[in-house]
C-alpha cells in the first residue's frame, strides 16, 4: 500500500471573503488562519501551502473585548535609536484598520519562508469593496 503524498497538481485553491463588522479579533484571526494554513482541507500537508486566498472587509468595524480599545498597545520600531513607537488599538483602528488585522493573523501562521508564502494570500480592505470579484469569492460565516 502506497502513502498519497500531496503535489503541486493537487492542490486547489479558493477565494474567500469574510466580513469583519462587529466580529472579535482574535476570533476572527484564527479562523483566518485555519484557512490559510489549508487545516480544513483533506489534503493538509504541514510543510507545504495548500490553503485558501482570504479577502476580509470592513476591517475598521473589528471589535475587541474588555478594556483592551484602550490599553492595548502596539509596538514598532523605526531601526534608530529611541525610535520605540507606540499606539494604542484605538489609534492604529482610525488610521490604519488593516494592521489590526494583518497583525493578528500574522502571529498565528508559521515562522519562517512557509508562513510569510501563506500571509500573501491574505487580502485586508477597510471599506466594503475589493478588487476580487473576478475571483468570484465565497462569503465564509465566522
Amino acid at each position: 500500500m502506497k502513502s498519497f503524498s500531496v503535489s503541486s497538481k493537487d492542490i486547489y485553491r479558493k477565494w474567500y471573503y469574510v466580513d469583519a463588522t462587529g466580529k472579535v479579533l482574535g476570533r476572527l484571526s484564527s479562523t483566518i488562519a485555519h484557512y490559510l494554513r489549508g487545516k480544513h482541507k483533506k489534503i493538509y500537508t504541514p510543510h507545504l501551502d495548500v490553503g485558501d486566498y482570504i479577502i476580509v472587509i470592513n476591517a475598521n468595524k473589528i471589535n475587541i473585548t474588555g478594556k483592551k480599545n484602550k490599553k492595548k498597545i502596539y509596538y514598532r520600531y523605526t531601526g534608530y535609536p529611541g525610535g520605540l513607537k507606540k499606539n494604542s488599538f484605538s489609534d492604529i483602528l482610525i488610521k490604519f484598520p488593516e494592521r489590526i488585522i494583518k497583525k493578528s493573523v500574522l502571529g498565528m501562521l508559521p515562522k519562517g519562508p512557509l508562513g510569510r508564502c501563506m500571509f500573501k494570500k491574505l487580502k485586508v480592505y477597510s471599506g466594503k469593496f475589493h478588487n476580487h470579484t473576478a475571483q468570484k469569492p465565497i462569503f465564509l460565516q465566522v
